[in-house]
């Protein structure tokens, strides 16, 4: 047998949530050196023309499958829905990256964990689901976390790009919502299929305003942002699709170790007791989120990481 059998032969006798949790671990250090690019190339490149690199990789990896039959990856009967959540997701990216190229690393993956919170009220106010007492009380407290991240002596002067990234967050809860809501009558690749095309193209206009022509080594450097970004969406919904929910979500806050470390040794970045104070908060409350909906058997959908 040769070695690539003999691995692939030990990764099936795992059980699912340890193959669930490789997977996770794997999209913890993709993403955080996709953000870690992100910050690099931020002296240069503005989020907007980031964002359309990222636009890019992403239409370019998908139209393989897209080709073949456009038609039928395309059939939709809510096309508004689409161009929303797109549109929401192109805003929320640049938002995102606007955050992860000001903060410090771990502040901005720490923010990002509050898109778990905002899906709470969006699911009452959009989906009209029934959301208890417990879930409510978790996302009141998982938002004093956010707050205390805010405060100025913990951000000192990144007021707005840390309320980007609680914006971007609240977006991307837009966006998974309207994902849960299609989900009831399309299939997946048709959403990530207008995803892609629609932020390709929605990502065009605000690139223009700050177009520059990147060297031959910054192109690469931006087409690996744009790879190591659709490798982590892969790596993260194969980790929810093969191990539980409610055991994946405390492998994916790892990325916050990673950025720390990262943040460190290449940016000199050190987060200040509050920061690290308002994280733990938040992560807790977004675990028992996570937890709680997994208990009342109510999956929710993969959300869809800034990548």
């Amino acid at each position: 047998m040769s070695a690539r059998g003999r691995y692939a032969a030990a990764y099936a006798r795992l059980p699912r949530n340890a193959r669930g949790a490789l997977w996770m671990l794997a999209s913890a250090i993709t993403f955080t050196v996709m953000t870690m690019l992100i910050k690099y190339l931020g002296n240069d490149y503005s989020p907007a023309l980031q964002t359309f690199y990222r636009q890019f990789a992403g239409l370019i990896v998908l139209l393989p499958v897209i080709l073949p039959n456009p038609r039928q990856v395309f059939r939709t009967t809510r096309p508004g829905i689409l161009l929303f959540r797109s549109a929401a997701g192109t805003v929320g990216m640049i938002l995102a990256f606007y955050a992860y190229q000001k903060l410090p690393l771990a502040d901005a993956n720490a923010l990002s964990f509050t898109r778990t919170l905002w899906l709470v009220p969006l699911a009452a106010f959009v989906l009209k689901e029934t959301v208890g007492a417990r879930r409510v009380s978790a996302t009141v407290v998982g938002f004093l976390g956010a707050l205390l991240m805010l405060q100025p002596q913990a951000q000192g002067e990144a007021g707005w790009p840390a309320a980007a990234a609680l914006a971007s967050s609240l977006l991307f809860a837009f966006t998974v919502t309207g994902m849960k809501f299609m989900t009831r009558d399309h299939s997946t690749l048709t959403l990530m299929a207008w995803s892609a095309v629609l932020g390709f193209v929605l990502a065009i206009p605000p690139a223009l305003f700050v177009w520059r022509w990147p060297s031959l080594r910054d192109f690469a450097l931006l087409c690996a942002m744009g790879v190591l970004g659709t490798i982590t969406q892969a790596c993260y919904i194969n980790g929810m699709a093969e191990g539980d929910a409610a055991a994946m979500a405390p492998i994916d806050y790892t990325r916050l170790v990673f950025a720390v470390i990262l943040g460190y040794v290449l940016f000199h970045d050190i987060p200040n007791a509050m920061t690290m104070l308002g994280a733990g908060i938040v992560m807790a409350s977004t675990l028992y989120i996570t937890l709680r909906e997994a208990r009342l058997g109510k999956p929710e959908p993969s959300p869809e990481r800034v990548d």
